[in-house]
């Protein structure tokens, strides 16, 4: 007997669910690229983008996933033989670095605890043990999917400026942007990246690179540089060069359509709605973890991210669940990755989602527990819709 049919509930920390008027947005011909609106529509991206990413800086719109957006943040600002510092604290940091040592650079990783966020202190002081600044770049992520943490980038650009270090700050905000407070120029963030497809609502395939005047400078010597990816090509005059190449028509008219909506209701309201229905997930997960089979994998509460919950399961094999909420309830969630398979599923709460959303994906791991007999608190999604009540008054 299953429960499933109807609308598919899609929790895993992307893609994310796309709303239907970005769907809509791409249902029309394509149209001309080289002139009219669509190079209208490229200037408006570029400058809205600036907005999200708050940033005086340029912005970059490419054909790609994260993984491309890695590569035209690190081509664009690195040399062959760089010393980088990865920040570890999840699977993407650790992915990151691997992507610019194949690219030529020399890694190096801080090591790091995956329930747990950076430590400023050890950033600071392994940049004060670098008197000969052979460090060229720092790379982290603020939220790391795998993980569920994130990370304070104000207080990293903090411990870099103490150790008086002139390293560059990148920062993959693939699983942040959009969903919480990201400062790029308040927080003196050199090279920021992002995708389209998680807190900005979009269909996979588009990449976002913002830069700063640190990072352009660097640029204009780095030997990393191919055509595809580089920054001066993509600032010429011609429309096409904004893409090297043929514009990806119709998921920028998607992603006109989904940033129109995330500016409409205010980056800081999508900031706070985020906010609200991460905290009813982890009162949830708090009241579920009584049962001391469940359990959060990042323990101090400062350090969850507000888009996805990673939760850990003790003693029996998390597939077990997942698989009971997509066959039976219609319910995707997030599985364990990098080192936590079989041993961790992982709520998504990011980009299109509202209060039945989260509270219908509650309520079928909550299901999954009583019907799989797992041993588990009661009153889960009862702790959940107790926080969204007191947050949300009539």
């Amino acid at each position: 007997m299953s429960v499933a049919n109807g609308r598919q509930f899609l929790s895993i920390p992307g893609p994310t669910n796309v709303p239907d008027v970005v769907l809509q947005a791409m249902m029309r011909p394509a149209v001309d690229i080289y002139t009219g609106p669509l190079v209208a529509m490229t200037d408006a991206l570029l400058a809205d983008l600036k907005k999200i990413f708050r940033t005086q800086g340029n912005t970059y719109i490419y054909a790609a996933n994260g993984h491309g957006g890695w590569e035209a943040a690190l081509s664009n600002v690195l040399s062959r033989g760089d010393h980088v510092l990865a920040l570890e604290s999840g699977r993407f940091a650790l992915g990151w670095a691997e992507m610019a040592k194949v690219m030529g650079a020399e890694i190096e990783v801080l090591p790091g605890e995956w329930h747990r966020a950076v430590a400023p202190a050890a950033v600071e002081a392994r940049l004060a043990a670098d008197k000969s600044h052979r460090i060229k770049a720092i790379m982290v992520v603020q939220v790391d999917t795998a993980s569920g943490v994130v990370n304070d980038i104000a207080a990293i650009r903090r411990a870099i400026d103490a150790a008086k270090h002139p390293a560059l700050l990148m920062v993959d905000c693939v699983a942040s942007l959009g969903c919480m407070p990201f400062e790029m120029d308040a927080w003196g963030v050199d090279v920021a990246m992002a995708g389209s497809q998680k807190g900005l609502m979009t269909p996979p395939g588009l990449a976002f690179v913002a830069s700063g005047p640190r990072a352009e400078a660097v640029h204009k010597t780095a030997n990393m540089k191919t055509h595809y990816w580089d920054w001066t090509f993509r600032q010429g005059p011609e429309h096409y060069q904004k893409y090297c190449g043929t514009p990806p028509e119709h998921l920028l008219f998607a992603q006109r359509a989904a940033l129109d909506m995330l500016l409409a209701e205010g980056l800081e309201a999508a900031w706070h709605r985020h906010a609200l229905l991460a905290r009813a997930t982890h009162a949830a997960v708090a009241a579920w973890s009584e049962g001391q089979v469940l359990a959060f994998n990042v323990r101090d509460p400062r350090e969850r991210a507000m888009s996805i919950t990673n939760v850990r399961v003790n003693g029996i094999n998390s597939a077990l669940l997942t698989d009971y909420t997509r066959e039976k309830c219609g319910v995707t969630l997030g599985l364990g990755i990098g080192g936590y398979e079989g041993k961790a599923f992982r709520i998504a709460h990011m980009g299109h989602t509202n209060a039945p959303m989260v509270l219908g994906t509650l309520g079928a791991i909550e299901m999954g527990l009583k019907a799989l007999k797992i041993p588990h608190g009661s009153g889960g999604v009862n702790a959940a819709i107790d926080s969204l009540a007191a947050a949300v008054p009539a």
